[in-house]
């Protein structure tokens, strides 16, 4: 399962749980302070799947376009992310329109 961090948005942040491209699941958080509330958005989705942080084996932050800050906390969550679990991270520049299962 791939978990997407995206903090480009000035206004929401976005945490998606991808499988084979399609979308399985979001969060979106209409909250400008995105410090605040990416970790929580993760453990949301998490819970409402009632998977653990380990059962994702793939990060993707979205790198840009974007505030240098909002971009500078998702990707700073996605690094720590990436350490601790030991798993791929790819970046992806842009708006990603998934396509929804």
């Amino acid at each position: 399962m791939k978990l997407r961090v995206d903090t480009s948005d000035n206004f929401a942040t976005k945490i998606t749980f991808l499988k084979e491209g399609k979308i399985i699941d979001q969060i979106v958080k209409k909250r400008e302070k995105r410090s605040q509330v990416v970790l929580e958005a993760i453990s949301e989705l998490l819970s409402s799947k009632n998977l653990k942080i380990t059962d994702v084996d793939e990060l993707e932050v979205c790198l840009g376009h974007g505030s240098f800050t909002g971009l500078r906390v998702g990707v700073t969550i996605a690094n720590t992310l990436q350490f601790l679990l030991e798993i791929p991270l790819n970046g992806v520049v842009g708006p990603v329109e998934p396509v929804y299962e």
